[in-house]
């Protein structure tokens, strides 16, 4: 989650995020008292409480991260909601470069960067 004093980034499991949530809610401990003796921040405990209070235990689990549709384009058998979510996306990139002013010309390291200009911004 958050940085320690220097230390490392630590995750925490659902589970011990709910035993420090019950220590606050039912225990009456404060936040800044289960910090100091967990070695956790106390605006995390508070960021789980609020998480817990509106989500329930949803709301504790780890958020998926990077790009949904970027194992689209080399799946060979993509469904045709698939496909259509996979052509919407790069309409809405393709819009959006042109919104600030560049194409993309080529693939992976060929990559290259235009100005509609013409001119090559970066490669």
């Amino acid at each position: 989650m958050g940085r320690n004093r220097g230390g490392t980034n630590r995750k925490y499991s659902v589970e011990e995020k709910l035993v420090i949530i019950e220590r606050y809610l039912v225990q009456h401990e404060s936040q800044r008292d289960l910090g100091r003796e967990l070695g956790i921040s106390h605006q995390n405990i508070g960021r789980w409480i609020v998480q817990y209070l509106e989500n329930g235990i949803e709301g504790l689990k780890p958020k998926k991260r990077g790009n949904p549709y970027s194992a689209l384009h080399t799946s060979k058998s993509l469904s045709e909601l698939d496909r259509l979510r996979l052509e919407n996306m790069k309409l809405k990139v393709e819009l959006a470069r042109a919104k600030k002013g560049y194409t993309v010309k080529g693939v992976g390291t060929k990559k290259e960067y235009v100005t509609l200009s013409g001119k090559i911004i970066k490669s």
